[in-house]
């Protein structure tokens, strides 16, 4: 993992502070083009847009998918704050997106949650599976476990 993929991740752990502070999960992640810019981001929107499917990297590819095409998107690379579900891994890899950098990984996700947060299973797995997309984290953890503390917690938080 290079320097530029610690200040990314960096960058998508505070757009999951951003989501929880508009009322969202503690979700964030964005993309970054080849020549390292920073060419879009996306918050979770579940509870603002009341669709469960509005998660960040879902936000992200669909923005990306309308502005992109798929042979842009291949040379790309997805931050996100915490490992995707197998939801938005189904999405990344038919995006055509090629590689997806993550800080929180889901198991850690799950623990920190007391079991709250959904599924339990390691998620990348849903692309690293299909063989083509390099998957690459957990990293920077502890920074990433700091949005979600407490969070989880309230009831209605599922």
């Amino acid at each position: 993992m290079e320097e530029a993929d610690l200040v990314f991740l960096r960058m998508a752990i505070n757009l999951s502070r951003q989501a929880r502070e508009h009322g969202n999960h503690p979700f964030g992640a964005l993309l970054a083009a080849g020549d390292g810019r920073a060419v879009l981001q996306a918050e979770n929107t579940v509870n603002t847009e009341r669709d469960c499917t509005c998660h960040a990297e879902m936000n992200l590819v669909r923005l990306a998918a309308r502005r992109y095409a798929r042979d842009e998107l291949a040379g790309m690379t997805l931050y996100t704050s915490t490992e995707p579900c197998p939801m938005c891994s189904g999405a990344i890899y038919w995006s055509g997106i090629k590689r997806v950098v993550f800080a929180l990984s889901a198991l850690s996700l799950y623990q920190l949650t007391a079991s709250r947060s959904g599924m339990n299973l390691p998620r990348s797995h849903v692309i690293l599976d299909a063989g083509a997309v390099e998957v690459c984290g957990p990293a920077l953890e502890d920074e990433a476990i700091g949005p979600h503390r407490g969070f989880w917690s309230a009831p209605e938080r599922e």
